[in-house]
């Protein structure tokens, strides 16, 4: 009796699931997508055909790629035992059960277990640890899904000893294929239904979801569900009706994973490389993503000093500003400063001979530092008796010290690094301002040379 209605719940839950679940494939055959890793005589596919999976996979891959539906589809064509756990869910206790109930299966009938543990990267390193011994020893043959880069976000054990498949965004006619199954599957989807789905609407839906297969999914199914019948009978999904369904493109981004530090990335590359329509663009996407503005204006104010240097002086003074005015003002005008220090930098002269100074910090880390010249080193009594006479002394060329401000032109060759550190890490390329600081040395050069 308790199978029974065990049956019956599973029924209706099936029942009553999200169209995206219910639509989601069963068979190798109805799978869309994905054609690098699970076409025909993919190396996947083959195995999975065959149910010769025995090593582990990892399946990474943006939201409503199809990570799980092919794992699901793994579990509808094993003769192996599948279990699936979701890692936001469940937690070390849950997995020891699971390796108990496989390693009593494994004994006693022989019978191998396939473990989907979803969210994999969810799980913090010593979850993972736990998990490492069973997948080893083959206890379980792991499926690890994944929005994350595996090679950060999954322990290094795990991943050598597993399958990374990477999975792409749908391509726009994949999801067509989808909305399209959707509304004429009269058992999962609205086929039972009189649906009229029009050309614009569906091209709305399908270049919002953005090769999301389950957004577009949702969206059809908020559109329907919530659509009264015309006078005809049909539900009439119009252009209208799916804007309201799907508004806007759900940007793949999380502040902590790769599409932040692949945003970002492209974004400081697009300031060094002067396009500026390039920087706007990341820019937009980061502050659209609920990045915090704080942390653009923090790699703006980096990029001043590494990037555009003494090519243009001026640009860690307008980052400065525009960083100041931003605390003033607030979102969402503030969006206006973070745009003007963007396009200064993009815009601006590059060059970076600042990062000379990583060549001096160089050689005292090789070398350790240098005595400080004698002519140089502070004179303790300078600091004794009154400012003129602390002044008398400073103009004086007290051990060899030359003050530059009695010499004309406020210079005078005199050597400043210790004996034997020769220098000439700062090389300015002559772009922008460095033109006329690379005529003062030239001057400077021209003097020593006299």
């Amino acid at each position: 009796m308790k199978d029974l209605f065990d049956h019956r719940r599973q029924q209706r839950l099936r029942y009553e699931a999200p169209l995206a679940a219910r639509m989601r494939p069963r068979a190798l055959n109805a799978f869309v997508g994905q054609e690098h890793i699970a076409g025909e005589g993919r190396l996947l596919r083959r195995a999975i055909k065959a149910d010769r999976l025995f090593s582990s996979l990892i399946f990474w891959g943006p939201p409503g790629a199809g990570k799980t539906t092919l794992a699901m589809i793994v579990a509808n064509t094993t003769a192996s035992h599948f279990e699936t756990i979701s890692a936001v869910l469940a937690g070390v206790a849950d997995l020891r059960r699971i390796i108990k109930e496989a390693k009593e299966r494994r004994g006693m009938y022989g019978r191998r277990t396939i473990l989907l543990v979803d969210e994999i990267h969810r799980w913090n390193r010593a979850q993972q640890d736990a998990l490492l011994p069973h997948v080893e020893d083959g206890t379980v043959v792991l499926i690890g899904a994944t929005t994350e880069n595996p090679y950060f976000e999954v322990i290094a054990p795990l991943v050598s000893r597993s399958r990374v498949f990477q999975f792409k965004p749908l391509a726009d006619d994949e999801v067509v294929t989808i909305l399209h199954r959707a509304t004429s599957d009269s058992k999962r989807g609205y086929g039972a239904r009189k649906v009229q789905l029009d050309d614009d609407a569906l091209a709305h839906l399908v270049h919002i979801a953005g090769g999301d297969a389950r957004a577009a999914l949702n969206a059809l199914e908020l559109a329907v569900e919530s659509t009264s019948p015309n006078e005809s009978g049909f539900v009439h999904i119009t252009l209208a009706v799916a804007e309201d369904s799907i508004q806007r493109r759900a940007l793949r981004y999380d502040k902590k994973g790769d599409e932040h530090y692949d945003t970002i990335s492209a974004f400081i590359k697009s300031v060094r490389g002067s396009d500026p329509d390039a920087a706007l663009y990341w820019l937009a996407k980061m502050v659209a993503a609920g990045e915090d503005p704080r942390f653009i204006l923090r790699r703006l104010y980096i990029l001043a000093g590494e990037d555009i240097g003494l090519a243009d002086p001026n640009g860690v003074v307008v980052v400065n500003a525009c960083a100041q005015a931003f605390e003033w003002v607030g979102m969402p005008e503030g969006q206006y400063h973070l745009a003007l220090a963007t396009l200064y930098l993009a815009t601006a002269h590059k060059s970076n001979s600042a990062g000379a100074y990583w060549g001096a910090l160089a050689e005292i880390e090789e070398h350790g530092a240098g005595p400080v010249p004698i002519c140089l080193r502070d004179k303790s009594d300078t600091f004794r008796g009154s400012l003129r006479e602390h002044y008398q002394r400073t103009l004086g060329e007290h051990e060899g010290y030359k003050y530059p401000h009695a010499y004309p032109d406020g210079w005078v060759e005199q050597r400043y690094l210790p004996e034997g550190v020769e220098g000439g890490w700062f090389q300015p390329r002559g772009h922008g301002y460095e033109q006329e600081i690379i005529g003062r040395l030239k001057k400077w050069r021209r003097k020593q040379e006299e």
